[in-house]
């Protein structure tokens, strides 16, 4: 964003100043997190469930900066079933930062833990995840929890069709029965 505004503005700015905005841009971020991020419903007795169970490793794969990932996880309460080194970000874990729906930090993660990408299931809820899943060849589960009401058609299309999803659920209550579906394909 800071480049396209600087394109746009016909501004230059240095990489000191350049780091200095991300920063504090990111410190922002987390604050607001830290005070008003909630985990979406459901999802905490899934991991909680999943993690007594100890059938499948669980991690993070995210793009966003991996300490704005960190302390999302954390305030919901959900850190305690990823282990930090489970924890994975585009923009900080790779030795070249890149994004979704670049399917690396998937494929890094992947190797990082030692598993085959067709021997893991991804849940997201965006176009640029789900297609990291997809071209990293990682089975989906799309989710439209997050979206309203008149959202959630258009993203359920775009998850399934688009991106690959072998299903969608709109609650984590639905997470057995779509792990099943994947599981049978």
């Amino acid at each position: 964003m800071l480049g396209g505004l600087q394109q746009k503005l016909d501004l230059t700015l240095t990489p000191e100043e350049t780091d200095a905005y991300v920063e504090r841009e990111l410190g922002k971020v987390i604050e607001t997190l830290e005070k008003k991020g909630e985990p979406c419903p459901g999802a905490l007795q899934v991991l909680s469930d999943l993690h007594k169970e100890g059938k499948y490793g669980l991690a993070v794969v995210s793009s966003s900066a991996l300490s704005r990932v960190q302390a999302s996880i954390k305030k919901v309460g959900m850190d305690f079933f990823f282990p930090p080194n489970h924890i994975y970000s585009a923009a900080t874990s790779l030795p070249k930062p890149t994004s979704k729906p670049n399917p690396a930090i998937y494929l890094h993660a992947c190797e990082d833990i030692g598993v085959a990408p067709a021997d893991c299931v991804a849940v997201e809820d965006s176009r640029s995840g789900a297609l990291a899943a997809k071209n990293a060849g990682i089975r989906l589960i799309g989710y439209v929890g997050p979206y309203d009401e008149d959202e959630k058609e258009h993203m359920r299309k775009v998850l399934k069709e688009e991106c690959g999803a072998v299903v969608v659920m709109e609650h984590w209550e639905e997470f057995r029965e779509c792990m099943a579906k994947v599981e049978a394909v």
